[in-house]
């Protein structure tokens, strides 16, 4: 089976794919999709055919039967974990599991969707909103959502977000904090986040994945 990743080095729904793939050893392709250049690559005609709502990341299997196009960063996450199941990133009972996704999806959905590149083109162009005024939006948010976060893992957190394994959430809030440290979001209130992301970090599949160690990252000087 081949994998290929088409995504941005810098997203970081694109990130919380790459540092899985790291976790599972899985060797893949990285297909650069620039999401500035050229008005954004990810708007082309040959990209809108794998993802037709021009996002990354997009991953794509083949070599084993007909090829498989698949977005969106959680679907993806859950298909990589059910066909390699080694380590689980949505382990344990039901329960544990829901669990999870729970802390997931207060990144997934309340967060990043409010705060991605399409969403500040708009508040750009049809709402004539300035950069600071855009960048206190995104502070807005990702604060709002780390207020509840930091809520819920009081309750799960061990080592890591939840318990002292790696888990989905891990692969999420990591990315996520990198996000919130560009747009220089206080971290101070939030304590256990800061932990666990710092934790997650520090391990060789999610040094791996970061940002900078991509092939699209500007060499830095």
């Amino acid at each position: 089976m081949e994998l290929t990743l088409y995504g941005y080095w810098r997203s970081s729904s694109s990130y919380r794919v790459r540092i899985a793939l790291e976790l599972k050893g899985l060797s893949y392709t990285y297909a650069p999709v620039h999401l500035l250049e050229g008005g954004g690559q990810q708007f082309s005609d040959d990209y809108r055919a794998k993802n037709p709502l021009a996002q990354v990341p997009t991953l794509m299997v083949s070599g084993d039967g007909a090829p498989f196009v698949l977005a969106q960063s959680v679907a993806i996450l859950e298909f990589l974990d059910e066909t390699f199941p080694t380590p689980a990133l949505l382990p344990g009972a039901p329960r544990d599991r829901a669990r999870i996704r729970q802390l997931v999806e207060v990144i997934n959905s309340g967060i990043q969707p409010i705060a991605n590149l399409s969403v500040l083109k708009y508040l750009a162009r049809a709402m004539q909103q300035d950069e600071g005024s855009r960048n206190d939006w995104i502070r807005h948010w990702i604060s709002v959502g780390f207020e509840a976060m930091e809520r819920l893992l009081e309750q799960s957190a061990g080592r890591f977000a939840y318990g002292d394994g790696v888990t989905l959430a891990d692969c999420f809030i990591v990315a996520q904090v990198y996000n919130a440290s560009r747009y220089q979001v206080d971290l101070a209130p939030y304590p256990i986040l800061r932990r666990v992301s710092t934790e997650a970090e520090s391990l060789p599949a999610f040094l791996r994945a970061r940002p900078e160690m991509q092939v699209d990252a500007p060499v830095q000087t």
